[in-house]
């Protein structure tokens, strides 16, 4: 792959969620690595750093809290953008304090999602 290609990390539980959005993003010039859990998606982001993060909050093992809580203990990680999609409107305010730069609703026009992405990594 091209160096220039900007890799996303989607982290999300709902598989089908997960390949529709893959595709998205893949149609619109983004690397997509994925996990379904927190935990899985940690492995992944000691040795992939994406240019940002697409985060679930309701997971199995480790949610997207304690994703945001553990991650800080990488090393160079802690620049990388997140985005939280969820359908819990309740917890905007503690991801703000997470530094979490976006926060949408599911469901989300996806057109809306490609511009949050582009405000923080291009294309």
């Amino acid at each position: 792959m091209e160096k220039n290609i900007k890799k996303i990390l989607i982290v999300d539980d709902d598989p089908t969620f997960m390949l529709l959005l893959s595709r998205y993003l893949t149609e619109n010039g983004y690397q997509v690595l994925s996990s379904s859990d927190g935990e899985e998606a940690l492995k992944k982001l000691e040795v992939e750093h994406p240019d940002l993060i697409l985060l679930d909050v309701v997971m199995p093992k480790v949610n997207g809290y304690d994703f945001l809580f553990q991650m800080r203990k990488i090393e160079g990680v802690l620049s990388i953008p997140i985005i939280v999609l969820t359908c819990k409107t309740e917890l905007v305010d503690i991801f703000k304090v997470e530094g979490v730069r976006e926060y949408l609703i599911k469901p989300f026009p996806q057109k809306e999602l490609l511009e949050k992405i582009r405000k923080h990594i291009g294309i």
